[in-house]
């Protein structure tokens, strides 16, 4: 009898990731001084992606004293909530009865749990997402249900926020849409919103009855963590209902650990209680119980007032890393003859810049040089290795398709 079903017949050709692509292309390059910019992990001047010390100092602790590898539960590691929910949102705010916290399969897993969530609440909603936007946000929005829309963001000629712009379409979104905010260190354009701004922003959502979906992905990268989140920390402070994706990721080098939180204030401690309900059925239907170990380190850490002192040490010297590679990228073009044309790189937050060089020049430096970025000119700057920032300048000087200017 033949065969004759054809379920997976229907799926259209493949296209690759990106920047997952970018990254095996730059591994097969055999060229010595090849230079990647392109994945998004924090890189110490060795090229390397190190464990922060105190991570290892946790790992090694929960190895001698775990005695169990069962299940944790739908909501994850309640300590681990707990202290995210400190360092991020502050002792005030964190000790709320309105929120909701479930542990998640890292930010990207935090991400599409609350949007899953919103479906559940308000399945006509749209959500609005800054120009630009980290790549993933737009399709875990719609693979989720929802609508997008952009509201402007970014000023590609000043490298700066287009706050103008963009409050006068945040004053406009409907009431009941969600806004998506990046926490701080905007990716992928390194351009931050001041606390200033962030109050006229957290006013006009309050005012309009618009609920607010923070991203933090990056707590630390930019100024430290507390000033990193007083954004966060003044949204949550004027809505009644807002929302927050943490990732763990970069400030903890947790990337394969896969660890998250979705945090939701409600406006009641009753509806948290219900809301907090419709998590765990998400939960269950999707990853069902979060993975523990990254959880478990970062608790460990952030309870231990040495660890956490080590590693608030360590992060800080990842950022002042950052900050170093900025200001030298920066001079470094003044001096190839480019004016103040690159000088935004110093202002902008976090491991990313848009350099606004073009999809063409990009295609030279990785075909001329070795050097990789994504066609959209964004480059990670803790990629960078500092001996590194004089060929990169060079590189691009001779790639861009206008001349420097004397």
């Amino acid at each position: 009898m033949e065969y004759e079903a054809s379920v997976f017949q229907v799926f259209p050709e493949p296209q690759p990731d990106g920047i997952l692509q970018l990254t095996q292309d730059f591994r097969a390059d055999p060229r010595e001084g090849k230079i990647d910019l392109g994945v998004g992990v924090f890189r110490d001047d060795s090229g390397a992606t190190p464990i922060m010390a105190a991570v290892r100092e946790a790992e090694g602790r929960l190895l001698a004293t775990r005695e169990t590898k069962a299940y944790i539960g739908l909501l994850g590691d309640v300590a681990f909530a707990e202290a995210i929910t400190d360092l991020a949102l502050g002792a005030a705010l964190a000790g709320s009865d309105r929120l909701a916290n479930i542990q998640t399969p890292g930010g990207t897993g935090a991400l599409r749990l609350g949007f899953d969530l919103i479906v559940s609440a308000r399945p006509e909603a749209t959500v609005w997402v800054p120009g630009p936007t980290w790549l993933n946000h737009i399709p875990l929005i719609t693979r989720a249900g929802l609508k997008h829309k952009v509201y402007p963001y970014y000023d590609a000629a000043t490298g700066a926020v287009d706050f103008e712009a963009m409050a006068e379409a945040v004053a406009a979104i409907p009431a009941g849409d969600v806004i998506l905010l990046h926490g701080c260190c905007h990716n992928p354009s390194g351009a931050d919103l001041d606390l200033e701004q962030w109050r006229q922003i957290a006013a006009m959502l309050t005012s309009g009855g618009v609920v607010a979906f923070v991203d933090m992905a990056y707590q630390g990268f930019g100024d430290g963590p507390d000033p990193d989140a007083a954004g966060l920390r003044t949204i949550f402070s004027a809505l009644p209902e807002a929302l927050m994706s943490y990732s763990c990721s970069k400030s903890f080098g947790l990337y394969r650990e896969r660890t998250g939180l979705l945090t939701v204030q409600c406006e009641t401690a009753r509806d948290r209680t219900h809301a907090l309900g419709q998590m765990k059925l998400l939960a269950r239907t999707s990853h069902s119980m979060p993975p523990d170990h990254g959880a478990a380190v970062v608790s460990t850490i952030l309870r231990d007032d040495a660890l956490r002192a080590d590693w608030l040490a360590e992060l800080d010297g990842a950022r002042l890393r950052v900050v170093s590679l900025r200001s030298a990228l920066a001079e470094a073009f003044g001096a190839a003859g480019f004016g103040d044309r690159f000088d935004f790189l110093k202002d902008n937050k976090g491991m990313f810049s848009l350099l606004g060089i073009g999809a063409d020049a990009v295609a030279r430096l990785r075909k001329r040089y070795g050097v990789y970025m994504p066609a959209s000119g964004r480059i990670n700057i803790a990629g960078l290795q500092a001996q590194q920032v004089s060929r990169l300048v060079e590189a691009i000087s001779d790639c861009l398709e206008m001349e420097p200017v004397k």
